[in-house]
């Protein structure tokens, strides 16, 4: 599903694809985090994705050009787990707002794997 902002000089349009490579950019740049997971942990084996394929590890939903992110994250060792998703969670909120003009209503981080 595509979300798009009209004004008075056109449309801009985006697709979920693209507004997960901008949150995994942004979430790569806080710290604590080592990268993204796949979304597929349920086998408990957690993949950690390079940075052509972030939109592996970020479900995006689009309800009436309202966001809705779900991040797969994998953090460091030795950070505050809590401080890290939060941290995340705001800073993605933020900027993604700020880059897109979108209205962002929930980011769900989950933590897959902490790597030394």
């Amino acid at each position: 599903m595509n979300s798009s902002i009209t004004n008075k000089y056109g449309t801009i349009s985006y697709n979920e694809s693209t507004l997960a490579n901008i949150a995994g950019l942004i979430a790569m740049e806080c710290y604590g985090i080592v990268g993204m997971s796949s979304k597929k942990v349920t086998d408990g084996i957690v993949e950690l994705l390079n940075i052509n394929n972030f939109n592996k590890g970020i479900k995006v939903t689009i309800n009436d050009n309202v966001l809705t992110l779900q991040l797969y994250i994998v953090v460091e060792y030795g950070v505050s787990l809590a401080t890290v998703a939060n941290n995340v969670i705001d800073t993605i909120k933020y900027k993604l707002e700020l880059l897109t003009g979108l209205n962002v209503d929930r980011v769900n981080v989950t933590i897959c794997d902490i790597r030394v």
